[in-house]
């Protein structure tokens, strides 16, 4: 079976967060199950310099604004197609913004294009390969589905379009509908209008064969107007090809350097001396993450003074809104609160290994991938329960203690009263030596990595393929 996955960025050539890791691993995790794919993506800067040998396989002399040719290559074991259009991603700063950090005016252009050449290798574009599904993730591939129907009929090729984060819905003003190579006519309640504007993200949601999220429970939110963010109305409309399936990590990326519990003392030691934090009778918390409002680090902020009465610690390592940045920062004047502003992969890497409890007290989290870093090295995730974060950690309630299950803590409701609490209990259950090391061999061998969820992708694309 061919599969063409089609995302705005993937690891480990291009990353801002989850999707990069997702869409850089489900290639592998599919290859053994009989799966070919092959991911497209933008040929920013980063990702032209990474692919080293590439072949051109299809070429525009006009793709919204200027030349452009595909390129086929290969590069850390996955299958590339590079869409190389210079006018469009050739350019400093990130994926989605300039280096002020603002917005790309014209990314609506720039990633329909992504999704106009998407449509065109689904409709047999190239001449020694085609595709039996179309993969497209989050607003940036939105379109993809929707050129595919309208332009090709579908082509008998399957689609799939997975939410990764519905907050962002990739929307433009109605002027640029032939920008887009849309027409009027999709301006409806049926099509891609939403709320008088284009967006990307419905077009997507509207014309693809089947939806999927990143979780079980994130999928049952979005149906829901506390998080389906406008958009509830219409999955509820499509809930029949509606479903979530959990992400997975890279068991050998995510590989820890010790087989038991007892190895992360030594990361432990290090993290401290890294971090300049003193020995400390409480839990080493560490958060790894973007620093906003829905990650809820203002509610971390404001328990904090718990966990370190408790005789706890924080090492966070993170950037973001700069009123977040400003307040960690002062919150580091504290002996037992180290803070590193920015990313640093190696750095990030330590916090996992040597933490004691990964914090991730997010309002919503589609997935999350840093409670799945924590399970797999023994760092006993605290999270919201919220999302992909319900539908991983096994909670220390009293039932997940008795019978021995628990993998982690749960927060709900998800406030700053609801975390100091929770800090108490981490604090208590921390200082039981037997029953902390219970929790860290169960949360270690925790099943976090693809194969469940590479089978349910598989059976997805199967009943695709048959219909």
């Amino acid at each position: 079976m061919k599969v063409l996955s089609v995302t705005s960025e993937c690891a480990p050539l291009v990353k801002t967060g989850g999707l990069a890791d997702v869409a850089g691993a489900l290639p592998g995790a599919l290859a053994p199950l009989g799966v070919e794919m092959r991911t497209l993506l933008p040929g920013y800067p980063k990702v032209m310099a990474g692919v080293g040998k590439a072949k051109p396989v299809w070429e525009d002399a006009d793709l919204f604004g200027g030349p452009a040719r595909v390129l086929a290559a290969k590069a850390h074991g996955l299958d590339l197609l590079v869409l190389d259009a210079a006018h469009l991603y050739d350019r400093p700063g990130g994926p989605y913004t300039d280096t002020a950090g603002a917005d790309w005016p014209d990314n609506p252009e720039r990633f329909a294009a992504l999704s106009w050449v998407a449509a065109e290798i689904a409709g047999g574009a190239l001449s020694k390969w085609r595709p039996d599904i179309l993969h497209a993730h989050d607003w940036q591939a939105g379109l993809a589905p929707w050129y595919l129907r309208e332009r090709h009929g579908g082509a008998g090729v399957g689609s799939v379009l997975t939410v990764h984060n519905i907050a962002f819905q990739g929307k433009a003003e109605v002027a640029r509908l032939p920008d887009l190579r849309l027409t009027p006519e999709g301006m409806t309640q049926d099509g891609f209008e939403f709320w008088g504007m284009i967006s990307a993200l419905k077009a997507g949601l509207m014309a693809a064969d089947r939806i999927t999220t990143v979780s079980p429970t994130y999928a049952d939110e979005l149906l829901t107007p506390e998080f389906g963010m406008g958009m509830e109305g219409v999955l509820r409309a499509r809930a029949d090809v509606f479903s979530g399936i959990l992400n997975g990590v890279d068991l050998e990326a995510w590989a820890p350097p010790y087989k038991t519990p007892a190895g992360k003392r030594r990361y432990k030691t290090q993290l401290r001396r890294a971090m300049g934090l003193p020995e400390a009778d409480g839990p080493l918390c560490v958060v790894v993450s973007r620093l906003t409002y829905q990650k809820g680090l203002d509610l971390l902020l404001a328990a904090l003074p718990r966990l370190v009465d408790e005789g706890g610690q924080l090492a966070l390592l993170g950037s973001g809104e700069a009123g977040l940045e400003a307040a960690f920062l002062k919150a580091a004047e504290h002996p037992n609160v180290a803070v590193t502003i920015g990313y640093d992969e190696d750095l990030a890497r330590l916090l996992i290994e040597g933490g004691d409890a990964i914090l991730v007290p997010s309002r919503f989290e589609p997935c999350g991938l840093t409670q799945l870093y924590g399970l797999r090295f023994g760092t006993i995730p605290l999270v919201a329960h919220t999302g992909g974060l319900a539908d991983t950690v096994i909670d220390a309630s009293p039932a997940g203690l008795r019978s021995g299950a628990a993998t982690g803590l749960q927060v709900h409701p998800v406030t700053a009263d609801a975390l100091s609490r929770a800090f108490d209990k981490l604090a208590a259950l921390y200082r039981q030596p037997d029953l902390w090391l219970r929790m860290q061999k169960n949360a270690m061998r925790a099943s976090v990595g693809w194969d469940d969820s590479a089978a349910e992708y598989k059976a997805l694309y199967d009943g695709l393929n048959a219909s």
